[in-house]
């Protein structure tokens, strides 16, 4: 392996995660793979490469974190005493949460290139790798970087909407070009699963994702419904200050008790098999 990425030669499986377009809940997909995999006693990582939207510190509770550095490099913020969740990202470097990334390309690309070489995760069962949405230069700059370390694939998450769907083809067909592996695909926000009775009730359509998976051959990962906790979890992680509803949540604590947990970990076992 190139020196350069000497950081990345003690894990053992990287996954990228991908949307054709945003606001597909991607980032949140990617938390919640990462942790179902670290509750079947994985040790991961979340690379946070959504350099311009960095939303996972805040749905973690690591924002305001600082980056420590060691003789090996940057250090990841954990999330769990353990050390069984690391995470990086650059809101982690920026003077603060308001504080826009207004950078052309080769500067993205620079930065995804250090956050690649120099980050030192130590022995890693799975690196999650958060992406923008879309296929643009941050894109071809991770694959590009990670040529000699051969990732697992992408999952890639969609909503049931056509134009979502529509989006999802363009994604898979940069895969193909890139020669990146397709592990599969989500349909998130499929149907809302009411709170007291329990039914789900298909507020956009459902089913696209795992018919264009049949039609094009891939693993359908899974469907999953809106659960308004998962908001409230992920908006006020902590648990340190009341939401709108008065109450207080951590998302470690308080996630396994979401239905979501049950689907993700099933998610989590398919992408292992």
């Amino acid at each position: 392996m190139d020196r350069d990425f000497k950081a990345l030669e003690s894990i053992k499986h990287i996954i990228l995660v991908l949307s054709g377009k945003g606001g597909v809940g991607k980032s949140s997909v990617s938390v919640q793979i990462a942790y179902a995999l670290k509750e079947q006693n994985k040790k991961v990582g979340i690379l946070d490469l959504d350099l311009c939207g960095p939303s996972i510190p805040r749905m973690l509770g690591v924002e305001g974190s600082k980056i420590l550095q060691d003789t090996n490099g940057w250090v990841p913020v954990y999330v769990t005493p353990d050390k069984g969740l690391g995470v990086m990202s650059i809101g982690f470097l920026l003077p603060d949460k308001n504080s826009a990334v207004v950078w052309r390309g080769p500067k993205k690309s620079a930065m995804i290139k250090q956050f690649l070489t120099d980050v030192y995760w130590g022995d890693l069962d799975y690196l999650i790798i958060d992406t923008p949405p879309g296929t643009s230069d941050e894109h071809l700059s991770v694959i590009e970087n990670l040529q000699n370390v051969k990732p697992d694939g992408a999952v890639i998450v969609t909503t049931p909407q056509v134009v979502s769907l529509v989006d999802v083809r363009k994604e898979i067909n940069f895969c193909k070009q890139v020669n990146l592996p397709v592990l599969g695909l989500i349909e998130n926000m499929s149907g809302y699963v009411c709170e007291n009775c329990k039914e789900c009730t298909n507020i956009f359509s459902t089913g696209g994702g795992k018919s264009l998976c049949d039609e094009l051959g891939y693993k359908f990962l899974g469907y999953v419904p809106i659960d308004p906790q998962l908001g409230i979890m992920l908006d006020n992680p902590s648990g340190k200050e009341s939401d709108d509803s008065g109450s207080t949540n951590s998302f470690i604590s308080a996630y396994k008790s979401s239905p979501l947990f049950e689907t993700f970990k099933q998610i989590a076992t398919t992408i292992q098999n």
